[in-house]
């Protein structure tokens, strides 16, 4: 049987954990810079649409 340092396993350990959340959230909350500009687009369009809808009193 060999010897383990087991300081490299915990921080092997700390990293593979570390890895697992930032996949999930990667999933969670990641959308790409296309996805982010379209809403953005989609967004200020429907506000101008509103915008050029609503009655002003004078």
């Amino acid at each position: 049987m060999k010897p383990v340092n087991l300081n490299k396993v915990r921080k092997a350990k700390n990293r593979a954990d570390a890895k697992a959340k930032a996949d999930q959230n990667a999933i969670r909350f990641g959308r790409t810079k296309a996805e982010r500009v379209l809403d953005a687009a989609k967004v200020k369009q429907a506000n101008d649409r509103l915008s050029a809808m609503k009655f002003e009193d004078e």
